[in-house]
């Protein structure tokens, strides 16, 4: 805990990605801008519930256009600073920039002193991490025909087969 913190007005990128084997992925947001590379190790559903929460978000606020872009691949190897533990997100309609804030997981009596990080980003640069991140995560195991949770090859203990 209490790592560093960032704080990006301009980023060149802001993915998402997984290391390892589906069952066994480790997951990252990463930042890129210019020579520095941020990557901070996330929960597979902190990746799925950002990429949601800003496809609703998009379509709400009117900026003006924004040039389109990709979400390419972490840059590897992946080390992390922290681990997330929540997300936050805002809207500067000044800078026209959708503002994703991850702070460090800690204690409540060490919030002061857990890392944040900062990153605003273009609406292009939203709109590539939402089908890439929205990618990342469907490539793990497939879900489960019946229960819906993830399948391994081996089979997995389906609560509907009870």
């Amino acid at each position: 805990m209490n790592g560093n913190s960032f704080d990006f007005d301009a980023v060149d990128t802001f993915a998402a990605g997984a290391v390892g084997q589906p069952g066994r992925r480790e997951f990252f947001l990463q930042v890129v801008a210019g020579p520095t590379v941020v990557s901070l190790k996330a929960e597979k559903q902190q990746v799925a519930l950002l990429a949601d929460y800003l496809d609703r978000l998009i379509s709400t606020v009117e900026f003006g256009d924004s040039p389109p872009t990709h979400m390419p691949d972490l840059v590897e190897p992946p080390l992390p600073e922290w681990i997330v533990g929540s997300l936050m997100v805002a809207v500067n309609p000044t800078a026209e920039r959708i503002v994703v804030v991850a702070s460090e997981i800690g204690d409540e009596d060490d919030e002061e002193h857990l890392a944040e990080a900062r990153v605003a980003l273009t609406i292009g640069q939203v709109e590539a991490f939402i089908q890439g991140a929205r990618r990342v995560v469907e490539a793990g195991r497939p879900p489960c025909r019946l229960c819906g949770l993830p399948d391994d090859p081996a089979g997995h203990l389906c609560p509907r087969l009870n």
